[in-house]
């Protein structure tokens, strides 16, 4: 400060001055200041794993839609008037290719009644919850899965016993790859295992389940050899065109008993539901939030008792309420935001790993973090401003009587 007569003016404080005043409750006091920040922090991580965690699991499933496409339709069996399953004609597939713009036609055909097991020797109960299926050799053009061990089915091999095995199924069964010999207990008797498929994304069906060729269901399981399941690929610019004439095309009798869907919509759709939960999870990052400035508010409390001498000395010294008042609240909001920062650091660290291993896209969006941070410093100063009037409303004299 300066002297002018008799009278003293105080110096303007400057944001360094400030700044230095502000941190040296955190300093004397570091482990009560981390702890009281790591609410704070709990709550900031929560809530950008919870957002980084949704926008990358959406980008990879968005990118996996995108390299599988778009056009892709799928036509199954509905239900008859009397609420019975309908049956597609053996003719669908054939009638179903005759429609302009469509490429590929694949099917298969559920056969009911059979059980699957890794040998004969397991208990008849234990049946994993797997299907069979006859499948047309060109099945993988249609979806646009791919092989992760051995080969698909073949003309040739598709008259004989024979399986390939959807990625779920070879899990279940306890099959991780093919070599010689490879072979399932399928409905009492052997099938030779020729391939293992990878995830399938837009034929989830083909997961869980065991698919041999058409003749070889027949001859070795007596199969009806009607389709159940009809992959469809259609010109990207045709696809809500041939989307409307499947269903007639199918079963011109009876279009009113058949299903037509488009996997990659439904998929967005499930994408955009599961981003709703995110609410949830973003309402306990904020119950943490709500801990954290609860724990902000009192350390400064006990702050400013425990300097109630050092309040009394900067005011007799000179210093006015609104100084007294900017470094407890900056004090505040320092503690907050150091919180918050290591809450950011750790929620998208934690994304990244998650990410990283489940093989997407890493994507924190700019609200994860940028919100994060503005809701430290919001609650930083709202848990410290009590505590700050507090410590401007002592007077000299009664902070002195500390000492």
């Amino acid at each position: 400060m300066t002297v002018t007569g008799t009278a003293l003016v105080p110096h303007q404080m400057s944001p360094a001055d400030l700044l230095r005043l502000s941190t040296v409750g955190l300093r004397t006091r570091k482990l009560r200041a981390a702890l009281s920040a790591l609410g704070i922090a709990i709550g900031v991580a929560a809530i950008v794993a919870v957002l980084g965690l949704s926008a990358s699991s959406q980008a990879g499933l968005l990118a996996e839609i995108d390299r599988l496409g778009t056009n892709m339709l799928t036509v199954t069996n509905g239900t008859t008037l009397f609420g019975q399953p309908a049956e597609l004609p053996e003719q669908a597939p054939g009638m179903i290719t005759r429609i302009a713009g469509v490429t590929a036609v694949q099917d298969t055909s559920a056969v009911a009644n059979v059980s699957v097991y890794r040998s004969p020797l397991i208990p008849a109960i234990d049946t994993n919850a797997l299907t069979v299926q006859a499948a047309s050799p060109g099945l993988l053009q249609a979806t646009g899965d791919t092989l992760a061990q051995g080969h698909f089915l073949n003309p040739a091999i598709s008259r004989e016993p024979v399986a390939v095995l959807g990625a779920l199924a070879a899990q279940r069964l306890g099959i991780d790859r093919v070599f010689s010999g490879e072979r399932i207990w399928l409905d009492n008797q052997w099938f030779y295992v020729a391939g293992i498929l990878t995830p399938a994304v837009l034929a989830p069906d083909v997961d869980s389940s065991i698919l041999i060729g058409y003749p070889a269901a027949k001859a070795y399981l007596g199969a009806d050899g009607h389709p159940s399941t009809i992959y469809v690929r259609a010109q990207t610019s045709q696809v809500d065109a041939v989307h409307a004439l499947l269903a007639a095309a199918a079963n011109p009798q009876a279009p009113n008993q058949v299903n037509v869907s488009q996997p990659s919509a439904a998929l967005v759709a499930r994408a955009a539901a599961q981003s709703a939960l995110n609410g949830l999870f973003l309402g306990l990052g904020a119950v943490a939030l709500l801990v954290g400035a609860v724990g902000v508010a009192n350390i400064m409390i006990i702050s400013v008792l425990e300097r109630r001498s050092e309040i009394g000395l900067r005011r007799a010294l000179g210093a006015t309420k609104g100084r007294i008042r900017a470094q407890f609240l900056c004090e505040a909001i320092l503690l907050a935001v150091a919180g918050g920062a290591v809450g950011v650091a750790a929620g998208a660290l934690a994304t990244a790993v998650y990410a990283s291993v489940k093989g997407w896209a890493i994507v924190i969006p700019a609200l994860a973090w940028a919100g994060g941070i503005s809701a430290a410093l919001t609650i930083g100063g709202l848990a410290g401003l009590l505590p700050a009037l507090r410590a401007a409303r002592m007077s000299p004299t009664q902070a002195l009587w500390a000492l």
